[in-house]
């Protein structure tokens, strides 16, 4: 379900950059709502917050990195969708996603836990690749 309302989203928010004719304001107006609904979904759902030992330990960068990496990859999806289309969008998007997991894993990048690369797991990387070349061949 997660990534039908990732499809979802990245349509209607591509439909509101191209009407705004600024991908990156899109992405500020899908952060500023994204925060406001967090917010409330948070304040009927979470029982307690995290004491302030907890907080003080986060390194400060886990603070805002995932924001940053989350504002350029929205941008850069609802300034593609209307060029390439949906599909095409969301396949090269999980394929990019796909590709970094298995080079990161391999690695152990970002903390984290080694997962090598098989034979198996890159012809599945192999066969999304070529899953996107049957999507855009008309």
């Amino acid at each position: 379900m997660g990534g039908v309302f990732l499809a979802i989203q990245a349509t209607f928010n591509a439909h509101l950059a191209e009407m705004l004719k600024r991908p990156i304001v899109a992405s500020v107006v899908q952060s500023a709502s994204s925060m406001l609904f967090a917010l409330m979904i948070a304040a009927f759902s979470v029982k307690a917050l995290p004491g302030s030992n907890t907080v003080r330990q986060v390194p400060v960068y886990l603070w805002f990195i995932g924001g940053l990496f989350s504002v350029i990859g929205t941008s850069l999806y609802y300034y593609t969708i209307p060029r390439l289309g949906l599909s095409t969008m969301i396949s090269l998007g999980l394929s990019g996603q796909l590709l970094f997991a298995e080079v990161a894993g391999h690695y152990g990048w970002l903390n984290l836990p080694k997962e090598p690369a098989t034979f198996k797991k890159l012809m599945g990387v192999a066969c999304m690749l070529a899953g996107i070349l049957l999507i855009k061949l008309k």
